[in-house]
């Protein structure tokens, strides 16, 4: 698609400022319980905090750490981080403290916006930073609750070298300043979006302004339709690129109307934020939509009414691997459309992804217009290489706008990555004739069982075609010097009687591996299978195969 932005660009006005140029200063933009906030309300505290951040020496494409639970005051921080040519950072304030602390001193963050408890909890990262200029705080609210009321300062941090303030307060000290925001080029840097950290440390994929614009415009506007009347909510949380882009940045992009809850996301408090906002458009996994169903089943055998997805025009899924059995199983309880599509931190965002009209249960669909996809074999050096034949498994590369300008101080990952205009993901898909698309799992999730490689992905889809089933996970495991499958399973919730005892267990975990053997090749099957109440999730809410596997190793019960 022929999509171009001028050279002078900021995507604060393509995603925020240009609703007000079209009239939608009224229009409702966030809601947060029962307070709402306009698109004039975000946008005037936006343009405040930009002013504000510039004034205490905030530098074009200089890093603001944003490290906050979804309310409202992410996006004046967000659109105001760009408003001030500043580059947006973002991560999970749930996450360990040596985890943040150690982005704070890698992204050389000239600003961090938090809760005072995680201030407190990487208090000597801060303290030792030669880049910090300032900490702004927020105060831990509950859905509804005023998220601009007072904030305590944490006593730590009070005799520190930079600006200790609250959010609020560089807020209202940007509204009495008067002055024109530095400009913005469109590749200028504008956001790092890290991996999910598969491997060591999470990277930063370094983007720019107009990749954000040009991945909106082809896939949340051409492909799946956002509209202006949608309300969105999201089961991942906004620190999360995916849900950045579907719960924030495509509905402002439309001028539609975002829901947001702080809560973690359960079944519970999404069935409640389900029920307040009556969303068209949910951003959801595959791991929660087995939840609520299970939610779901749990309310009518207490003789409570059922959950209510009426509202919900499509459910976005991405992430993880959705299984067609799962799928299935979704859709007949709550009828409505799931276009499962895949992103990435390199990309910004989905490139290929099921739409409207056009669903193909299993598949990850077709590529959105405007990105080209090759399927090349697994040892291809560059985009070049020849592709694999239709309905062969190779590693999946894509082309198109969005692609980051590399990984910051990694040049060695850079170089495997970004070929130019191309990104190779690692992820390993198969293309049949008609070009959709079929996941394959990892490349560095395969293993060799007697010779023949094994992808855990088609084991666990199998283990979650059986009717006892809910959730699975297969990793490798050494069995007497050899290499075999190990099946990690939550059973449904109408199926707890079978893994009440021992004995039910173990027929249970026989019925299974006979399952595997029935309906794929024998050597696949699982030759050990563990009962969980749940599979251990990062923090992008995917099944964290890394911690079963370091688990497994060192002899930790599951």
């Amino acid at each position: 698609m022929g999509v171009t932005f001028p050279e002078d660009f900021n995507v604060a006005d393509y995603f925020l400022f240009d609703r007000l140029n079209e009239g939608l200063d009224d229009k409702r933009a966030i809601r947060y319980g029962e307070r709402a906030y306009t698109y004039a309300d975000v946008a005037e505290r936006s343009r405040a905090l930009a002013r504000y951040l510039t004034s205490i020496g905030v530098a074009r494409e200089q890093r603001v750490y944003i490290v906050l639970p979804d309310t409202p005051p992410f996006a004046w921080s967000i659109f105001g981080t760009w408003g001030c040519g500043g580059v947006l950072a973002m991560g999970n304030p749930l996450a360990p403290p040596q985890d943040l602390s150690y982005v704070v001193d890698y992204s050389r963050a000239a600003v961090l916006i938090t809760l005072p408890a995680v201030a407190a909890a990487v208090a000597d990262a801060l303290t030792q930073s030669c880049d910090l200029r300032a900490v702004l705080l927020v105060p831990d609210t509950a859905t509804g609750e005023d998220p601009e009321r007072k904030v305590k300062l944490p006593p730590e941090l009070i005799e520190a070298q930079f600006t200790l303030e609250s959010l609020s307060n560089a807020v209202a000290a940007g509204r009495q300043m008067d002055f024109p925001l530095p400009p913005t080029r469109r590749d200028d840097v504008c956001t790092w979006l890290f991996t999910s950290g598969s491997t060591g440390r999470p990277k930063a994929a370094m983007h720019t302004h107009r990749d954000f614009a040009y991945n909106t415009e082809v896939y949340a506007k051409a492909t799946v339709g956002y509209r202006q009347d949608d309300v969105t909510v999201s089961v991942p949380r906004l620190f999360f690129g995916y849900a950045t882009g579907t719960n924030l940045f495509f509905p402002f992009a439309v001028g539609a109307t975002v829901g947001l809850f702080s809560e973690r996301a359960t079944p519970e408090n999404l069935a409640r934020a389900i029920d307040m906002y009556k969303p068209t458009v949910v951003t959801n996994v595959p791991t929660m939509m087995g939840k609520l169903l299970d939610a779901d089943e749990a309310r009518k055998k207490a003789g409570q009414p059922p959950l209510d997805l009426s509202c919900v025009r499509f459910h976005l899924s991405a992430g993880e691997a959705l299984p067609p059995a799962l799928l299935e199983r979704f859709t007949e309880r709550f009828p409505s459309d799931v276009y499962d599509g895949i992103g990435s931190a390199e990309m910004f965002h989905i490139y290929a992804s099921n739409r409207p009209g056009d669903i193909k249960p299993g598949s990850l669909g077709k590529a959105v217009d405007g990105y080209t996809i090759a399927i090349l074999p697994r040892g291809a050096l560059g985009p070049g290489a020849q592709p694999v034949p239709t309905g062969e498994t190779g590693v999946l590369w894509v082309r198109g706008d969005s692609v980051a300008l590399g990984y910051f101080q990694d040049r060695d990952k850079s170089w495997q990555t970004f070929h130019g205009h191309w990104c190779r993901t690692g992820d390993l898909f198969r293309m049949d004739e008609d070009g959709y698309l079929w996941f394959s799992g990892r490349a560095d999730d395969l293993f060799k069982v007697s010779g023949v490689w094994v992808a855990p992905l088609e084991v666990e889809e199998c283990l979650m075609r059986h009717k006892a089933v809910a959730l699975a996970a297969v990793i490798a495991i050494e069995d007497e010097g050899l290499t075999k499958p190990k099946a990690f399973v939550v059973v449904r919730e109408g199926a707890q009687e079978r893994i009440a005892s021992e004995a039910s267990r173990e027929e249970l975990a026989g019925e299974l591996k006979e399952h595997v053997k029935t309906h794929l090749s024998k050597h696949k099957y699982p030759r050990q299978v563990v009962f969980m109440d749940d599979l251990p999730k990062n923090d992008r809410g995917k099944v964290d195969r890394k911690l079963l596997k370091e688990r497994e190793a060192g002899g930790e019960a599951p």
